[in-house]
């Protein structure tokens, strides 16, 4: 979803949710290579461009969670995603304007949603269109991979991607009306603790295993073949994480799984109805946040 004027430009930044994450050993480049399907959701940021003349950057965050804003307040200055996303597209393209940025965050961070990379791709897109930069989708892509591994699949605005090498190797795919319920504990997830934990996956799954059972008729496939290789080491750092994969695997859903590198957790619902009952039961079980999402088609 997209506003524009000239001089403005609004953009929703969608979260995300691995349906599958296989690591498949360390490069040689300090990154992971691995095999992913990446589903946008319906959970996003919203991020405001406004064009200034004078080349500077100026970023704001605006939150509506409370809590997130006390506990962990995001820095505005050049060591946010969004900045250098902003400062690595001004710089390539030679453009003398800048931006003021307002961000409303409802993604949760250290979740494993990908709430800053999210945003980072929607900087590198929202600007690219504000100051006419004219770059095609590829160069917007090669550019995201220099900030992050998960920044290319937000930069090229895909709804479901399966996603190899360390995030940048896309290979689009249909997605399907899928319902979610996610729960966020308190307490977050170092991602290079996690991945640390994890040196290679030993299920024989791969990512065209879930695209297969996403194009079935009825998704229920899917339980067979939804793994994060992720999931055990951070079981292992968190007790809050092993607590509710523990608690979600008792429910009906038709499968369960951390969020990325976590520390928030997901299960796959058979209907909206389902998830918004199961929803429920989990607020009275837990004392996390707990919502329902949509994948987003």
């Amino acid at each position: 979803m997209s506003g524009a004027t000239s001089n403005e430009l609004v953009l929703h930044a969608p979260a995300k949710l691995n349906l599958f994450l296989k690591v498949l050993g360390k490069r040689e480049d300090g990154f992971h290579e691995i095999d992913t399907i990446m589903q946008q959701i319906d959970l996003h940021d919203t991020l405001r461009f406004r064009l200034r003349d004078d080349g500077q950057i100026r970023l704001q965050i605006r939150y509506t969670n409370r809590s997130q804003a006390t506990a962990d307040p995001l820095p505005t200055d050049e060591s946010n995603l969004v900045v250098k996303a902003a400062r690595l597209l001004q710089q390539l393209c030679e453009v003398p304007f800048g931006a003021d940025i307002e961000l409303w965050k409802r993604i949760p961070s250290q979740a494993g949603l990908g709430g800053g990379s999210a945003d980072a791709g929607a900087t590198l897109r929202g600007l690219n269109r504000l100051w006419n930069a004219g770059l095609d989708q590829h160069t917007l892509i090669e550019l995201a991979a220099q900030l992050g591994s998960d920044i290319p699949f937000f930069a090229a605005g895909h709804s479901l991607a399966r996603c190899q090498g360390r995030g940048e190797i896309m290979t689009p795919a249909r997605s399907r009306p899928i319902s979610f319920v996610i729960v966020k504990p308190q307490t977050g997830l170092s991602t290079a603790a996690v991945y640390s934990g994890c040196s290679s996956s030993s299920f024989p799954q791969s990512g065209k295993d879930v695209i297969n059972a996403l194009h079935e008729p009825n998704p229920a496939g899917l339980k067979y073949c939804v793994r994060n290789g992720l999931e055990q080491p951070a079981r292992q750092l968190n007790a809050t994480v092993e607590r509710l994969l523990t608690l979600m695997e008792q429910q009906p859903f038709l499968s369960t799984m951390l969020c990325g590198s976590g520390s928030a957790c997901f299960g796959i619902c058979h209907s909206r109805k389902q998830s918004l009952q199961l929803a429920r039961r989990l607020q009275g079980l837990t004392a996390e946040d707990v919502f329902v999402a949509r994948s987003r088609v």
